[in-house]
C-alpha cells in the first residue's frame, strides 16, 4: 500500500451494495502535527479528512459533530459512527486509518461498514 503525505486529493467511495462510486474532496494528514491538529479550530469541512496512521480520535475542543469511519489496511470500512464535540472515541481493533467528515455526510455518500474507499492523488503521486 502506498504511503501518503500531508496534502489533498479525492476520496472515492465504493458502496458495499454495488451502487455508483462517489467522489469527495479529501485532506490527508499523515504527520504527527497534522494528525494532532486535525479539525481543531474549524467551523466546517468540505469533504473528508484522512488521518493515517490512526486507530482512534477525540472531539475535544471541536466546534461541530463529526462522522468517523475506521478503515483497515485495505481501505475497507470497519465501522462508522457520529461523535459530538467533547468525546473520546475508543481505538478500533484492526483500524489503520480514520476518516472524518461533518456529521451526516457519510450517510449521504453511502459510506457504511464493508464499503471500500480509494485515495486518488491525481498527478501528485503517493
Amino acid at each position: 500500500m502506498a504511503r501518503w503525505r500531508n496534502g489533498r486529493g479525492r476520496l472515492v467511495i465504493r458502496p458495499g451494495g454495488g451502487g455508483a462510486a462517489v467522489t469527495v474532496p479529501l485532506e490527508i494528514a499523515t504527520s504527527y502535527r497534522a494528525r494532532t491538529r486535525g479539525l481543531l479550530g474549524r467551523d466546517a469541512l468540505a469533504g473528508a479528512m484522512l488521518l493515517s496512521p490512526a486507530s482512534g480520535v477525540h472531539t475535544f475542543r471541536m466546534r461541530f459533530p463529526i462522522d468517523v469511519a475506521h478503515l483497515d489496511r485495505g481501505l475497507t470500512v470497519l465501522a462508522v459512527r457520529t461523535m459530538p464535540p467533547g468525546r473520546l472515541g475508543r481505538p478500533r481493533l484492526r483500524s489503520r486509518h480514520v476518516l472524518e467528515a461533518e456529521a451526516g455526510a457519510m450517510a449521504e455518500w453511502g459510506l457504511v461498514a464493508g464499503a471500500r474507499v480509494e485515495v486518488d492523488l491525481g498527478d501528485r503521486g503517493p
